[in-house]
């Protein structure tokens, strides 16, 4: 465990700003950037290079990609899906990475991190509109319902609890007594809270 902590805590440091893969730890005084905001590695401290047009894509890039827990196959797959639709391709990219399944759940509350919702999915502890559903990468739609599967265990047991403080994105609605979410509309830009400039990273794959 520790050893999987450092590793994420890695990919932080390495992009030089929070991108929230550990939950709760990202917000408590534990996280990496508090204690050691640099670049990992025995030079991070007085590497300060500039970064190339290119290379500040390419961060872009990454941290979006690590952000949501994905290889560079399944991210470029999105990229292709959004630059074959109508529309701009940084709203459609973003609004895709935010549909899949285990986003939804983790954006919920359903879940501490991203990780711990794919997890949870994986494991099928979710039903989508009354459905086990074990594929993490599943795209909701509006009007898609998703549900506890078995709320027996510990977790599901306190999860009750912990989401009575949770605010949940306004493309979606949480009810409490039943912890069932719902997607009431599709995302848009300005509800999707990224921490990132999409647009770079259209860039940097639009001249690949």
């Amino acid at each position: 465990m520790a050893r999987d902590l450092s590793a994420k805590c890695k990919k932080c440091r390495r992009e030089g700003k929070k991108i929230f893969l550990k939950g709760e730890r990202c917000f408590s005084m534990k996280c990496a950037m508090i204690k050691r905001p640099y670049a990992p590695g025995q030079h991070g401290q007085s590497r300060r290079m500039g970064l190339s047009e290119y290379g500040i894509q390419l961060r872009e890039k990454q941290k979006v990609k690590r952000t949501y827990g994905l290889l560079e196959k399944q991210f470029r797959k999105y990229y292709d899906m959004a630059n074959s639709m109508k529309g701009n391709t940084g709203v459609l990219l973003s609004t895709l990475l935010e549909r899949r399944m285990d986003n939804v759940v983790y954006r919920l509350g359903l879940a501490e991190s991203r990780n711990h919702a794919r997890q949870l999915v994986n494991h099928g502890h979710f039903l989508l509109n009354g459905i086990k559903t074990d594929i993490p990468s599943c795209l909701l739609k509006e009007g898609d319902v998703i549900s506890i599967k078995n709320d027996k265990g510990v977790y599901f047991q306190n999860l009750k609890n912990v989401l009575k403080n949770q605010q949940v994105p306004s493309w979606l609605s949480l009810d409490l007594q039943k912890i069932e979410g719902k997607v009431v509309s599709s995302p848009t830009l300005d509800e999707i809270d990224m921490n990132s400039n999409i647009h770079l990273i259209i860039e940097f794959y639009s001249k690949s």
